[in-house]
Protein backbone atom coordinates (compact mmCIF):
# COMPACT_ATOMS: atom_id res chain seq x y z
CA UNK A 1 0.00 0.00 0.00
CA UNK A 2 1.42 3.51 -1.09
CA UNK A 3 0.27 6.69 1.18
CA UNK A 4 -0.30 8.64 -1.84
CA UNK A 5 -2.78 7.64 -4.79
CA UNK A 6 -6.45 8.48 -5.55
CA UNK A 7 -7.74 5.77 -3.12
CA UNK A 8 -5.29 6.28 -0.09
CA UNK A 9 -6.75 6.05 3.18
CA UNK A 10 -9.64 4.35 1.37
CA UNK A 11 -10.73 0.64 2.90
CA UNK A 12 -11.41 -1.89 0.25
CA UNK A 13 -12.31 -5.51 0.76
CA UNK A 14 -11.81 -8.09 -2.70
CA UNK A 15 -13.59 -11.53 -2.65
CA UNK A 16 -11.75 -14.31 -4.62
CA UNK A 17 -8.60 -12.83 -4.22
CA UNK A 18 -5.74 -15.46 -4.48
CA UNK A 19 -5.55 -16.41 -7.92
CA UNK A 20 -6.52 -14.68 -11.33
CA UNK A 21 -8.24 -11.17 -11.74
CA UNK A 22 -9.08 -11.36 -8.07
CA UNK A 23 -5.73 -11.21 -6.88
CA UNK A 24 -4.79 -8.44 -9.94
CA UNK A 25 -7.60 -6.49 -8.63
CA UNK A 26 -6.27 -6.34 -5.33
CA UNK A 27 -2.85 -5.48 -5.96
CA UNK A 28 -4.59 -2.24 -7.96
CA UNK A 29 -5.93 -1.24 -5.04
CA UNK A 30 -3.30 -1.20 -2.84
CA UNK A 31 -1.10 0.03 -5.80
CA UNK A 32 -3.52 2.88 -5.80
CA UNK A 33 -2.83 3.73 -1.93
CA UNK A 34 -5.81 1.69 -0.38
CA UNK A 35 -5.53 -0.44 2.25
CA UNK A 36 -7.06 -3.92 1.31
CA UNK A 37 -8.99 -6.68 3.16
CA UNK A 38 -9.60 -10.23 1.23
CA UNK A 39 -11.91 -12.83 1.67
CA UNK A 40 -11.57 -16.29 0.32
CA UNK A 41 -11.48 -19.88 0.43
CA UNK A 42 -8.14 -20.96 0.06
CA UNK A 43 -5.57 -20.71 2.85
CA UNK A 44 -5.10 -17.29 3.48
CA UNK A 45 -2.15 -14.48 4.23
CA UNK A 46 -2.26 -10.99 5.81
CA UNK A 47 -5.56 -9.00 6.02
CA UNK A 48 -7.97 -11.69 5.10
CA UNK A 49 -10.47 -13.92 6.03
CA UNK A 50 -11.60 -17.17 4.78
CA UNK A 51 -14.71 -17.92 4.03
CA UNK A 52 -17.02 -20.12 1.58
CA UNK A 53 -19.18 -17.64 0.11
CA UNK A 54 -21.94 -19.79 -1.15
CA UNK A 55 -22.71 -19.89 2.80
CA UNK A 56 -24.44 -16.28 3.87
CA UNK A 57 -23.44 -16.72 7.09
CA UNK A 58 -20.12 -16.95 6.12
CA UNK A 59 -19.99 -14.25 3.64
CA UNK A 60 -21.13 -11.39 5.90
CA UNK A 61 -19.19 -12.18 8.89
CA UNK A 62 -16.08 -12.12 6.64
CA UNK A 63 -17.90 -8.65 5.34
CA UNK A 64 -18.27 -7.69 9.21
CA UNK A 65 -14.40 -8.93 10.09
CA UNK A 66 -13.09 -7.23 8.11
CA UNK A 67 -14.91 -4.07 8.63
CA UNK A 68 -13.76 -4.26 12.18
CA UNK A 69 -10.44 -4.48 11.12
CA UNK A 70 -9.86 -2.17 8.98
CA UNK A 71 -11.81 0.02 10.74
CA UNK A 72 -14.49 0.91 7.67
CA UNK A 73 -15.30 -0.02 4.37
CA UNK A 74 -15.08 2.17 1.24
CA UNK A 75 -15.41 0.39 -1.79
CA UNK A 76 -16.06 -3.67 -2.30
CA UNK A 77 -15.64 -5.71 -5.54
CA UNK A 78 -17.68 -8.57 -5.81
CA UNK A 79 -14.92 -10.77 -7.69
CA UNK A 80 -15.82 -14.61 -6.45
CA UNK A 81 -16.79 -16.96 -8.61
CA UNK A 82 -17.00 -20.78 -10.18
CA UNK A 83 -17.87 -22.27 -13.50
CA UNK A 84 -19.29 -25.74 -14.34
CA UNK A 85 -19.04 -26.62 -17.98
CA UNK A 86 -21.22 -29.00 -18.64
CA UNK A 87 -24.21 -29.69 -21.36
CA UNK A 88 -27.46 -28.26 -20.17
CA UNK A 89 -29.15 -31.42 -20.33
CA UNK A 90 -26.59 -33.09 -18.02
CA UNK A 91 -26.29 -30.31 -15.13
CA UNK A 92 -26.85 -31.76 -11.70
CA UNK A 93 -29.09 -29.15 -9.18
CA UNK A 94 -25.69 -29.52 -6.84
CA UNK A 95 -24.04 -28.54 -9.41
CA UNK A 96 -26.31 -25.85 -10.38
CA UNK A 97 -27.20 -24.58 -7.18
CA UNK A 98 -23.24 -23.95 -6.32
CA UNK A 99 -22.61 -21.75 -9.01
CA UNK A 100 -25.70 -19.57 -8.07
CA UNK A 101 -24.82 -19.51 -4.32
CA UNK A 102 -21.19 -18.21 -4.75
CA UNK A 103 -21.67 -16.24 -8.15
CA UNK A 104 -24.63 -14.33 -7.53
CA UNK A 105 -26.34 -15.26 -4.02
CA UNK A 106 -23.01 -14.48 -2.74
CA UNK A 107 -22.21 -11.20 -4.38
CA UNK A 108 -25.11 -10.30 -3.21
CA UNK A 109 -24.24 -10.96 0.93
CA UNK A 110 -21.14 -9.76 0.50
CA UNK A 111 -22.21 -6.08 -1.39
CA UNK A 112 -25.69 -5.46 0.77
CA UNK A 113 -23.54 -6.03 4.02
CA UNK A 114 -20.58 -3.44 2.70
CA UNK A 115 -23.43 -1.36 1.55
CA UNK A 116 -24.63 -1.36 5.26
CA UNK A 117 -21.48 -0.35 7.17
CA UNK A 118 -20.85 2.54 4.20
CA UNK A 119 -24.64 3.66 5.13
CA UNK A 120 -23.85 3.79 8.71
CA UNK A 121 -20.60 5.92 8.15
CA UNK A 122 -22.38 8.23 6.15
CA UNK A 123 -19.86 8.54 3.58
CA UNK A 124 -20.91 6.21 0.67
CA UNK A 125 -18.39 4.33 -1.32
CA UNK A 126 -17.78 2.18 -4.44
CA UNK A 127 -19.47 -1.45 -5.23
CA UNK A 128 -17.94 -2.95 -7.97
CA UNK A 129 -19.46 -6.50 -9.08
CA UNK A 130 -17.56 -8.55 -11.75
CA UNK A 131 -20.05 -9.73 -14.11
CA UNK A 132 -18.92 -11.40 -17.63
CA UNK A 133 -19.74 -11.05 -21.19
CA UNK A 134 -22.18 -14.02 -20.88
CA UNK A 135 -24.54 -11.88 -19.22
CA UNK A 136 -24.75 -10.48 -22.85
CA UNK A 137 -25.32 -13.80 -24.53
CA UNK A 138 -25.94 -17.48 -23.53
CA UNK A 139 -22.71 -19.37 -24.07
CA UNK A 140 -22.54 -23.31 -24.48
CA UNK A 141 -22.14 -25.70 -22.11
CA UNK A 142 -22.57 -23.08 -19.17
CA UNK A 143 -25.65 -22.67 -18.40
CA UNK A 144 -25.68 -21.79 -14.67
CA UNK A 145 -22.57 -19.80 -15.36
CA UNK A 146 -24.46 -17.14 -17.63
CA UNK A 147 -27.36 -17.16 -15.48
CA UNK A 148 -25.47 -16.30 -12.36
CA UNK A 149 -23.77 -13.56 -14.50
CA UNK A 150 -26.45 -12.27 -16.22
CA UNK A 151 -27.95 -11.63 -12.23
CA UNK A 152 -25.33 -10.02 -11.61
CA UNK A 153 -25.21 -7.68 -13.65
CA UNK A 154 -29.31 -6.43 -13.30
CA UNK A 155 -28.18 -7.13 -9.66
CA UNK A 156 -25.95 -4.01 -10.17
CA UNK A 157 -28.39 -2.14 -11.54
CA UNK A 158 -30.71 -2.68 -9.14
CA UNK A 159 -28.39 -1.60 -6.04
CA UNK A 160 -27.36 1.32 -8.25
CA UNK A 161 -30.90 2.83 -7.99
CA UNK A 162 -31.46 1.81 -4.40
CA UNK A 163 -27.57 2.91 -3.07
CA UNK A 164 -26.86 5.94 -4.94
CA UNK A 165 -28.95 8.04 -3.16
CA UNK A 166 -26.76 7.04 -0.29
CA UNK A 167 -23.27 8.31 -2.20
CA UNK A 168 -22.84 4.57 -2.79
CA UNK A 169 -21.87 3.74 -6.44
CA UNK A 170 -22.61 0.50 -7.77
CA UNK A 171 -21.43 -0.73 -11.36
CA UNK A 172 -20.36 -3.83 -13.22
CA UNK A 173 -17.76 -4.92 -14.83
CA UNK A 174 -17.78 -7.71 -17.39
CA UNK A 175 -14.90 -9.28 -19.11
CA UNK A 176 -14.15 -10.79 -21.93
CA UNK A 177 -11.83 -13.92 -23.20
CA UNK A 178 -8.98 -13.76 -19.79
CA UNK A 179 -5.98 -15.70 -19.51
CA UNK A 180 -6.81 -17.16 -16.22
CA UNK A 181 -6.82 -20.40 -14.43
CA UNK A 182 -10.93 -20.61 -15.13
CA UNK A 183 -10.38 -20.70 -18.98
CA UNK A 184 -7.20 -22.44 -19.07
CA UNK A 185 -9.32 -26.01 -19.88
CA UNK A 186 -10.72 -23.94 -22.71
CA UNK A 187 -7.28 -22.77 -24.11
CA UNK A 188 -6.41 -26.22 -24.31
CA UNK A 189 -8.30 -27.37 -26.91
CA UNK A 190 -6.57 -25.72 -29.78
CA UNK A 191 -9.42 -25.45 -31.83
CA UNK A 192 -11.80 -23.46 -30.01
CA UNK A 193 -9.33 -21.25 -28.71
CA UNK A 194 -8.04 -20.58 -32.35
CA UNK A 195 -11.67 -19.74 -33.64
CA UNK A 196 -12.34 -17.43 -30.50
CA UNK A 197 -9.27 -15.54 -30.84
CA UNK A 198 -10.01 -14.97 -34.50
CA UNK A 199 -13.10 -13.41 -33.26
CA UNK A 200 -11.99 -10.87 -31.04
CA UNK A 201 -10.85 -7.66 -32.90
CA UNK A 202 -8.09 -6.92 -30.65
CA UNK A 203 -6.51 -10.35 -31.78
CA UNK A 204 -5.68 -11.47 -28.04
CA UNK A 205 -7.29 -12.68 -24.84
CA UNK A 206 -7.23 -9.80 -21.82
CA UNK A 207 -4.83 -10.49 -18.95
CA UNK A 208 -5.84 -9.95 -15.09
CA UNK A 209 -4.22 -6.81 -14.70
CA UNK A 210 -5.88 -5.23 -17.80
CA UNK A 211 -9.67 -6.18 -16.20
CA UNK A 212 -8.18 -5.26 -12.85
CA UNK A 213 -7.47 -1.42 -14.47
CA UNK A 214 -11.84 -1.22 -15.65
CA UNK A 215 -12.38 -2.23 -12.11
CA UNK A 216 -9.94 -0.21 -10.46
CA UNK A 217 -11.22 2.92 -12.27
CA UNK A 218 -14.61 2.19 -11.45
CA UNK A 219 -13.73 2.71 -7.77
CA UNK A 220 -11.36 5.84 -8.07
CA UNK A 221 -12.75 9.15 -7.88
CA UNK A 222 -11.97 9.21 -11.79
CA UNK A 223 -15.74 7.61 -12.32
CA UNK A 224 -17.24 9.84 -9.58
CA UNK A 225 -20.66 10.34 -11.95
CA UNK A 226 -20.44 6.56 -12.99
CA UNK A 227 -23.45 4.52 -11.41
CA UNK A 228 -25.87 1.71 -12.72
CA UNK A 229 -23.45 0.09 -15.67
CA UNK A 230 -22.22 -3.27 -17.08
CA UNK A 231 -18.91 -2.16 -18.32
CA UNK A 232 -17.59 -4.79 -21.52
CA UNK A 233 -14.01 -5.03 -20.92
CA UNK A 234 -13.42 -7.70 -23.62
CA UNK A 235 -11.36 -6.28 -26.49
CA UNK A 236 -14.20 -5.48 -29.00
CA UNK A 237 -15.88 -9.07 -28.58
CA UNK A 238 -19.63 -7.80 -28.41
CA UNK A 239 -19.31 -5.83 -31.12
CA UNK A 240 -18.19 -7.90 -33.76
Amino acid sequence: MTTEGPLAGKAAIVTGASRGIGRAVARRLAELGAQVGTIQRSPVEGLAVRADLAVPEEAEHAVEELARRLGRIDVCVCNAGVIHRRPALDVSIEDWQRVIDVNLTGAFVVSRAAARRMVAQGTGGAIVHVASQLCFFGGVNVASYAASKGGVAQLAKSQSNEWAPFGIRVNAVAPGWVETEMTEELRANEKRYREITGRIPLGRWATDEEIAEAVAWLCSPASSYVAGIVLPVDGGYLAR
